[in-house]
């Protein structure tokens, strides 16, 4: 038995799971030693093992959370024997022979440009051991993981499980020796040459490590909701640094906490622009687009044009996004102005079934009438994705499609032209001619101190969906701030001026990567904070809708001052690091 291994022991009259931590261990006095139930199988290594109780010091958590992540789905009783001829990827002598079918496509790529750009900033990355990589979207990747793979066994760690199974497979045709995990953690075990998954990859076994590579770091999906919220990135940071391999950061658009950490490497201004679709920015406060609302002339022409592709080629031509769901997010009043808000919490409603307003914070229910002067007549302020979809039907006169992430069945995408809905849309893994944000300014104005950051995220993923300028497709920007950096970012493929902007804004207001932050609420929050008030060079704000704020100058600071103060017992959360604030 060897560390790493789970196990089960009786504790309690219940058989519980369990990890060795720690070999030829002597017992104190007074200490019991009790005979295993079982022995389940392989897990974590020793060095997993030991970054997982530097990322419970790092993220206020418990070792168990972070072993439980690295341990495989199914017990694992042996590994299976590793994949021989196919573990080096095409660059190396070894690989040389089995790619020769595959050599005249990628000399193809290379020549277009993208390829090429990723594969050099990548060496130029791997030789600086650590760098941030800023591929407009339009990229591809893969090279540059190749580049990676070719220093040896590389772990490759995407932001989505989809993502992270199109790198597999597009590696297995190339003869590469892949372990797509969870599935595949046996094989990431038994040696696998690149270790590719979403999240939980950061954990997964790769023997003998040379190479780290994170995609699309600003993805807010590397980052747990729930408590512990550890990201995978900052995981995969650490876990490169005390293997000493090397590490590269991809993104459109690098986050600050990103271009802090490491070298921030770019292609030419001319590659980055041709890796960006045409930018289109309606400015929605002119006359004509001010008259039209959210369906601007330009927008309509648009998604006609796209509908008369449909009729010759079939398929989703035109994607249209608005992060509001329902028939209506705000009414109000047409004779008195008032909003139509509920009667019991106060908060907006909108409209229902039947000549009904529905309240989506209490889901109480009431006749279509003002609170306040009892008319019947309401004007909608902000149209949700079921009333636009109604309107565009009428407006192009084709089918539109509404796609939400709580929608109870996906629609047949081969039978409408047009889509509407939440970004939710935007992970469908769809190739329109255009996508339009219908209200931009919703996620520019966001009460969020990442709004900037988030809303040039939805923006880059329209990007990807949409391919290099060279293939044709245009991204709408429907705005009454043209002038915000991150429409300008888009319209000039510079991502270099919301990182500029967003600097100055989270330096004057002490925000990260300035600071570092947690958030702690729960029953016990107050006592917890208390203590936390006492201590050196941690500041205590709030509490405000019962979380309190504890803010210092840096992660050391904060994760020992959260590390010292003893927890009461109760339901405590601490989110280090809070996406949402």
């Amino acid at each position: 038995m060897q560390v790493g291994t789970i196990v089960r022991i009786s504790l309690h009259g219940r058989r519980v799971r369990g990890w060795v931590v720690a070999a030829d261990v002597v017992p104190v006095a007074g200490v019991e030693l009790r005979p295993l139930t079982k022995v389940t199988g392989h897990g974590p290594t020793g060095e997993v093992i030991d970054l997982a109780r530097w990322a419970r010091w790092r993220w206020a958590g418990r070792t168990v959370h972070f072993l439980r992540t690295a341990s495989p789905l199914n017990a694992v009783a042996g590994l299976p024997p590793p994949i021989s001829g196919t573990s080096a990827p095409h660059g190396c002598p070894t690989a040389q022979k089995d790619g020769a079918q595959k050599a005249g496509a990628r000399k193809d790529e290379t020549a277009a440009g993208e390829p090429g750009m990723a594969a050099t900033l990548a060496r130029e990355g791997l030789a600086r051991s650590r760098a941030v990589l800023r591929l407009p979207p339009g990229a591809d990747v893969i090279p540059a993981i190749r580049v990676a793979a070719q220093q040896g066994p590389t772990l490759v760690v995407a932001a989505s499980q989809a993502a992270a199974g199109e790198v597999a497979r597009r590696l297995r045709q190339e003869g590469v020796d892949i372990a797509l995990v969870p599935r595949g953690w046996a094989q990431a075990a038994a040696g696998a040459r690149v270790v590719v998954g979403a999240r939980a990859a950061a954990w997964a076994p790769v023997i003998s490590l040379a190479a780290v590579v994170v995609l699309d770091e600003h993805d807010e999906s590397h980052q747990g909701e729930s408590s512990p919220t550890w990201s995978a990135r900052e995981v995969a940071a650490e876990r490169a640094r005390r293997a000493g391999a090397a590490c590269l950061w991809l993104s459109p658009c690098p986050s600050l906490e990103a271009l802090a950490w490491a070298p921030l490497l770019t292609p030419s201004r001319a590659e980055e622009r041709n890796g960006w679709p045409v930018v289109d920015v309606v400015d929605r406060r002119r006359e004509e687009t001010l008259r039209a609302g959210l369906y601007s002339p330009r927008l309509v022409d648009l998604l006609r044009r796209a509908a008369a592709d449909h009729e010759r080629g079939g398929g989703v031509r035109a994607v249209c996004v608005l992060n509001r769901k329902g028939r209506s997010a705000l009414l109000a009043c047409a004779g008195c102005a008032e909003l139509a808000r509920c009667e019991r919490c106060q908060a907006a409603v909108g409209a229902g079934e039947e000549a009904t307003l529905v309240c989506r914070h209490c889901a109480a229910t009431r006749p279509s009438l003002c609170l306040a002067c009892g008319s019947t007549r309401l004007k909608l302020l902000r149209p949700g994705v079921r009333r636009v979809r109604d309107d565009l039907e009428r407006l192009v006169g084709v089918p539109v499609a509404e796609v939400t992430g709580d929608a109870d069945a996906a629609p047949d995408l081969s039978a409408v032209p047009v889509l509407v809905g939440t970004e939710a849309v935007l992970h469908r893994g769809l190739r329109p001619d255009v996508v339009a944000f219908l209200d931009l300014d919703a996620e520019l104005a966001a009460p969020r101190y990442r709004a900037g950051e988030e809303a040039l995220a939805l923006v880059a993923r329209a990007a990807r969906m949409l391919g290099p300028r060279a293939a044709g497709g245009r991204l709408v920007l429907q705005t009454r701030l043209p002038g915000h950096e991150v429409v300008q970012a888009a319209l000039h493929a510079d991502p270099g001026r919301v990182a500029a902007a967003e600097r100055t804004r989270r330096a004057a207001l002490h925000f990260p990567p300035v600071t570092a932050m947690a958030l702690v609420s729960g029953p016990p929050a107050a006592d917890y904070v208390a203590g936390l008030g006492a201590t050196t060079g941690v500041e205590v704000l709030g509490p405000a809708d019962g979380h309190w704020l504890v803010r210092a100058a840096d992660h050391r600071v904060l994760c020992d001052a959260l590390a010292a103060v003893p927890r009461p017992p109760g339901r405590l959360r601490i989110a280090v690091d809070p996406q949402r604030m």
